[in-house]
């Protein structure tokens, strides 16, 4: 029985991808000419292709997309794709397409002696046949590659005219289907997909043979025999080796170009977008692991064994079930590999405790009691609550051990996969920012210097500078952090050298390290409006919203309000919490912030909350009091803030704390710590 391997997958669904957005693109250029024919028309100056039976498969009449109208006897993109583009880029972008399809195709043959121009100009004139020599492929490549990515700069470049929420559709979906493109053609055209390890079979016995047959040779010719074997072997291992650092800057450039889509576009797209992208992620990671474990099991690939022949992809054989677990990880190799550290450099005092409550003894009724039920200060809506052992058969926490870096390197693709993070130490304060970087880097210069990382940094691209990187998080009212460690103890990294993974939706993007948590039932009961205003209510959500917090000891998200209520769940490390009640919004106490840059940051609160219990030292000149105030009124004020009610904790892993809406609270991460949010109404 054939069996396909994640090989041959990734590389039909690469193709698939290119003809999908070639039909969509024909559609939309079709559609704008005046009385313009049918797709299927040879008559079109954009699509005249001779459909042979060397073609790519692109049929003379494409079916109906998922995305197609027919409206007035013409197809219409519906509202939200790529038609809202200029059509200039929709022809370029189809244009591409073709040429990485007829570039794939042509590979299996010998060359024709065509030129670069050659190449390109058959594919933009519908001839889909043609074989161009080595040097001329690598010239069209490369152009199609520069096309790319003056697309890929148009498609961001028009991201700086909307705040974020705002981008049209048709841009984010631009940027996310060049970039499919982008990732379509460094796989059928650039990806070497042997594994590299070893000779061949047959070179081996071959070798085998001829030694045997020269053992009666005089001591001399085996002498230059074995020095000409040492250096023919020299040079095949360096070959390995540049074929291996090349595969890994082809695969680094394969990630980067599909996160960024997720991040910076959303992965925008009815018929392929953030479902493409996330079935590419699986397929390529299936592929690298497969090539792992033959690299690993030894004796590198026979021919045929996935090889390539002619640039054409062939059958690559199946690994044994011991080499890939159910979980596909090749032998769980991050199992005995060393946790986090658990190293506190500074613990503040819990003076008021929220209360604690067993799983075991809270039914999702009671829960839904507790949400109904007066506060015992008899102030507005349910109090703070924290849960024991909700989680506490979360693979997360039992199998899949978030607290082992190798286990997170191993399903980010080796630390490949991008990541936004916030660098500085508040998030108003002047210097801050964002930068997107690999998790590898992050994990190895912001948590623990100690874990491995040596590939390259995969610091944002050309397309993203830090003051334009807060499109990396379209969340609504972004809880701000900060980071900070107390002056009396020794901090080994300085405030700017100080990361945060904060609220960022790492499961959408990661969906195999989503697999490790599961939504607990109690974000599915019906909490009550907010307390004190009800204008701060946000529309029902259709599901739970998920937000990764992981960063090192020292990090902290200031005082602010969330939009809905919130489960915070803590899988990692300890983290201290304070919370102050709804009723304190209206007494001026909290100095919530108002119109900053055109942000309303209303939900957050100028109270530096280290600083005013000394766990911290001021930052700046110790100028930036509200309306200019001496130095006796901030003490004044300070003096009156202490006099705040509040409850607070330290969550120990496995711990869930139900913050409700409308609850100041500040947050500080003790160690290294991993949490995850659930918003829901």
């Amino acid at each position: 029985m054939t069996t396909t391997t994640p090989t041959l997958k990734l590389v039909d669904h690469c193709l698939s991808a290119a003809r999908q957005i070639i039909q969509e693109c024909a559609h939309i250029i079709i559609d704008d000419e005046p009385d313009s024919p049918s797709p299927s028309s040879s008559s079109s100056p954009h699509y005249n292709h001779n459909h042979n039976a060397s073609s790519p498969k692109l049929k003379p009449k494409p079916k109906p997309l998922p995305n197609v109208d027919s409206i007035g006897g013409k197809r219409k993109i519906r509202l939200g794709g790529l038609e809202g583009c200029e059509e200039p880029l929709v022809e370029l972008l189809c244009r591409q397409a073709s040429i990485i399809l007829q570039l794939y195709e042509s590979s299996s043959s010998s060359g024709s002696g065509d030129t670069a121009d050659d190449v390109v100009g058959q594919a933009n004139n519908g001839n889909v046949r043609f074989k161009p020599e080595a040097e001329q492929r690598q010239k069209a490549i490369t152009l199609v590659k520069r096309r790319l990515e003056l697309l890929t700069r148009t498609a961001y470049g028009k991201f700086y005219a909307y705040l974020y929420k705002e981008v049209p559709t048709c841009w984010r979906q631009l940027y996310t289907d060049t970039a499919i493109l982008r990732f379509a053609g460094l796989v059928l055209l650039e990806f070497d997909f042997e594994d590299g390890a070893g000779l061949k079979e047959g070179d081996e016995k071959e070798e085998k043979k001829k030694e045997e047959k020269k053992k009666e040779e005089k001591k001399k010719e085996e002498k230059k025999k074995e020095e000409k074997k040492k250096e023919e072997k020299k040079k095949e291992e360096k070959k390995k080796k540049e074929k291996r650092i090349k595969r890994e800057r082809v695969v680094d450039e394969m990630v980067k170009t599909l996160d960024l889509s997720l991040i910076l576009a959303g992965a925008a797209g009815n018929s392929r977008g953030r479902k493409w992208v996330d079935e590419a992620f699986g397929l390529l990671e299936d592929v690298l692991e497969d090539m792992k474990a033959m690299a690993t099991a030894g004796g590198g690939a026979k021919k045929g064994d996935g090889e390539q022949e002619g640039g054409r992809l062939q059958k690559k054989r199946r690994l044994s079930p011991s080499s890939i677990t159910k979980d596909g990880e090749v032998n769980n190799s991050w199992q005995n590999t060393p946790p986090f550290s658990t190293n506190e450099p500074f613990t503040p005092p819990v003076k008021n405790p929220i209360p604690r409550v067993s799983a075991d003894s809270l039914s999702i009724e009671a829960f839904q009691s507790h949400l109904a039920k007066p506060r015992p200060d008899r102030g507005p809506g349910p109090a703070p609550l924290i849960i024991t052992g909700l989680v506490d058969h979360w693979p997360a926490l039992t199998t899949h051990h978030w607290n082992k870096p190798a286990y997170l390197l191993s399903r980010t693709l080796s630390g490949r996969r991008l990541v936004p993070v916030e660098i500085g130490r508040s998030y108003v304060d002047e210097g801050w920012g964002q930068k997107i970087i690999s998790f590898g880097e992050f994990l190895s210069k912001y948590i623990d210097a100690s874990i491995p990382f040596t590939l390259p940094s995969s610091n944002v691209s050309p397309f993203l500078s830090s003051s334009s990187s807060s499109l990396a998080q379209p969340q609504p009212q972004s809880s701000p952090s900060s980071n900070s460690l107390p002056p009396e103890k020794d901090n080994p990294k300085t405030n700017s050298q100080i990361a945060y993974l904060a609220q960022h939706p790492l499961f959408l993007q990661l969906p195999r390290l989503r697999q490790d948590i599961l939504t607990p039932d109690l974000c599915y009961t019906a909490p009550p409006s907010h307390p004190t205003d009800p204008s701060q209510d946000q529309p029902e959500l259709d599901s739970p919203q998920l937000n990764a917090w992981f960063g090192p000891p020292g990090t902290i998200t200031p005082l602010h309000t969330d939009p809905y209520h919130n489960l915070l769940v803590q899988v990692v490390g300890r983290k201290y919490v304070r919370l102050y009640g709804p009723e304190e919004t209206g007494t001026g106490r909290m100095r919530p912030r108002g119109k900053e840059g055109g942000v309303e940051m209303g939900n957050t609160s100028e109270v530096d909350l280290g600083v005013v219990e000394g766990w911290d030292k001021l930052q700046g000149d110790g100028e930036g009091r509200e309306g200019g105030e001496d130095e006796n009124e901030g003490e004044a004020w300070e003096e009156d803030f202490k006099k705040v009610p509040f409850v607070d904790c330290i969550l120990e892993p496995g711990d869930a704390l139900y913050i409700p809406i409308g609850w100041w609270h500040y947050v500080r991460g003790l160690s290294v710590s991993f949490s995850v949010s659930f918003w829901w109404n």
